[in-house]
């Protein structure tokens, strides 16, 4: 009985070390920037968190087909930790500042009315990919050929 006492002390011993070191090891860090992203917003709240800022330039990025250096001063390939995230030397993220505003007022202003509640513009809704706004439907895709007429004549 006492050696089947001991196994159990070990063990309770064991999980409280574990769950110890589980609760004061830090969580693993994202990459550092070179400059903080929280510097010069204008736009977007500026309470915004981390991950919603990330994920906020991950759907521009998307919506637009670009990556990070379309609008901010790095190297395409460096780290982004070498970053200037804060910089205003690019004209695109000036565009970018002008593009949310708009969004902004025709979501609260043109589709705040109760029918259009759930309606919602985004940089996708034009953009699809592209850095210039799309103008004009896609080009209509061929028709399929029809098949080939299985009916037999009356002969």
């Amino acid at each position: 009985m006492n050696r089947e006492k001991l196994l159990l002390a070990a063990g309770c011993a064991a999980f409280v070390s574990a769950v110890a070191v589980a609760q004061t090891t830090p969580a693993p860090q994202a990459p550092a920037f070179a400059v903080s992203p929280y510097k010069n917003i204008q736009v977007l709240s500026k309470d915004i968190t981390r991950d919603q800022l990330l994920s906020n330039m991950k759907f521009f990025a998307q919506s637009l087909g670009v990556r990070c250096v379309h609008c901010h001063v790095g190297e395409e390939g460096k780290p982004l930790s070498t970053f200037d995230f804060a910089s205003d030397a690019k004209p695109q993220k000036q565009i970018a500042r002008k593009m949310l505003a708009m969004v902004h007022r025709i979501n609260s202003e043109e589709f705040g009315v109760k029918e259009f509640k759930d309606v919602k513009v985004t940089c996708y809704t034009c953009h699809r990919g592209s850095t210039k706004p799309l103008t004009a439907p896609p080009p209509a895709e061929p028709a399929p050929p029809a098949p080939p007429s299985t009916e037999r004549g009356n002969g």
